[in-house]
């Protein structure tokens, strides 16, 4: 990989603040003094890596705080700077987000694991100070990820099931697509790099054979959208290798995954979005029970889209997305998209969005003020958000995210303690379900509340979550006595 140098980090961002350039060098200068004699395990200097840290942020538009952290980051951890020096040198902001991404000292530890589960604790409660934490932590992963052909077989299977397990769930939840696909490819190949290769030279030859369907429907698009004054953009998406790896875990073959060949279709505003998906249905015949309203119903990360699955020519199946640009932005960059569409109010919305509309936040929240002991906390976060989440209804068309295995009164205390309280039975889709009951996706939750209370019998174990397992021992207790 090329060596990143401080000239292309500033082309970058003068393609977009370039009245900050003399800010970002001081912090380049700053951080390239006290790295000065250190080098990387490819035999790089070591400033070529917050350089490349900063270039990724620079690529998302960041704002110049956050690039300079991105430049400082290591600074705290690895050389004799303090975090009242850069408050001393830069500002209060650039000292907290390079707090959040400096690991705390292992003298403060018994033992390894003992610091680790610290430092994963502060690392995934670091969102609810600032969100850009976790940004310029997942831009630091990911230029990791990307050289981690210079450490050990050890250290790259490490890393990357740390990876697999708390970075790329954690770029799924903020939406930064374009991150987690990286991710998931790169920790594919360092845990499995035989299947990757040969996966992805059949997906390459698979588009390959396809290419003239796609071509051919991106042209029909492009011309019928123009014939109806919609001004539109089409591109082929791709998928990441990983992912396609999943699905195979349920398909028999590549031709039967649905979305192994995608479009998206850029149009200016919402309506054109409803419009553009008339005009895709009118020209190609679409697949029953592959419709998806995600503009009308945003998923939990806030991305938004139409999503139809068409039959193309010769028999393919192609994927179809439609959204507007805004949409398209924060679809690939998730909350990292906002310094493009909100400029220089993204991070004061960032923050109010996560608190406000980001549901793995607030179980995040849960669980830190529940959990005391950092290595439970840390197996709970695992479980109950990094892990697979199902997707549940209320009787008004809110979705509910739960980790998989949740039951109803997992569904009714993360709506809020008083549902919990407050229930004596359940519907779901209709028909009255046990306690035990176990949801799946989709499904439709009616909470019954009365007088009657839920049994105090109930084992504790048959409930998922944390927060209604608390609630319910508390509940129970008092009833006891």
């Amino acid at each position: 990989m090329e060596t990143m140098t401080f000239e292309k980090l500033i082309n970058k961002v003068k393609e977009y603040n370039e009245c900050e350039i003399e800010y970002i060098t001081k912090a380049y200068n700053f951080a390239s003094k006290h790295h000065e004699g250190q080098v990387r395990k490819s035999g790089e200097p070591y400033i070529s890596h917050p350089l490349a840290v900063a270039y990724i942020l620079a690529s998302m538009k960041a704002d110049r705080d956050t690039l300079c952290a991105g430049l400082l980051h290591d600074v705290v951890e690895d050389t004799d700077v303090t975090l009242d020096d850069l408050r001393f040198e830069f500002n209060d902001n650039i000292a907290k987000l390079v707090d959040g991404v400096t690991k705390m000292s292992k003298i403060n530890f018994n033992s390894k694991q003992e610091m680790e589960d610290a430092n994963t604790r502060k690392l995934l409660t670091s969102i609810t100070k600032d969100a850009r934490i976790i940004i310029i932590k997942l831009a630091d992963r990911l230029h990791n990820m990307r050289t981690l052909e210079f450490k050990s077989k050890n250290k790259q299977i490490e890393n990357s099931i740390e990876t697999l397990e708390i970075f790329i769930p954690l770029a799924n939840h903020i939406g930064a697509y374009n991150i987690k696909r990286e991710l998931e490819d790169l920790v594919f190949y360092y845990l499995n790099q035989e299947t990757y290769k040969r996966l992805k030279e059949e997906v390459n030859d698979f588009q390959k054979k396809a290419e003239n369907s796609t071509d051919e429907m991106i042209y029909t698009l492009t011309k019928e959208l123009y014939n109806h004054e919609i001004n539109s953009r089409i591109e082929k998406e791709m998928r990441s290798i990983y992912s396609i790896y999943k699905d195979l875990q349920e398909f028999n073959k590549l031709e039967d995954i649905h979305n192994l060949l995608s479009l998206k279709i850029c149009v200016d505003e919402i309506k054109d979005c409803y419009y553009s998906l008339g005009l895709v249905h009118f020209k190609y015949i679409p697949l029953a029970n592959r419709f998806k309203d995600y503009i009308c119903q945003p998923k939990t990360n806030m991305y938004q889209s139409l999503h139809t699955t068409v039959f193309g020519n010769d028999g393919y199946l192609v994927q179809t997305k439609i959204r507007t640009n805004d949409m398209d932005r924060i679809a690939t960059y998730g909350l990292t998209g906002y310094w493009d569409v909100l400029k220089g109010k993204a991070g004061s919305e960032m923050q109010k969005d996560l608190n406000n509309k980001f549901q793995f936040y607030k179980t995040l929240q849960d669980i830190n003020d529940l959990v005391e002991n950092n290595e439970e906390f840390v197996e709970v976060v695992k479980n109950e958000v990094l892990n697979k989440n199902i997707y549940i209804y209320t009787t008004t068309g809110l979705i509910i995210e739960l980790p998989y295995g949740s039951t109803p009164l997992d569904f009714a205390y993360k709506i809020g303690l008083e549902y919990g309280k407050n229930a004596c039975a359940f519907m779901v889709d209709g028909e009255l379900v046990p306690l035990n009951y176990k949801l799946k996706n989709n499904q439709i939750v009616k909470i019954i509340e009365g007088p009657k209370k839920i049994d105090e019998t109930i084992d504790i174990n048959q409930i998922a979550t944390t927060k209604a397992k608390t609630y319910v021992k508390k509940l129970t207790n008092t009833n006891e006595n």
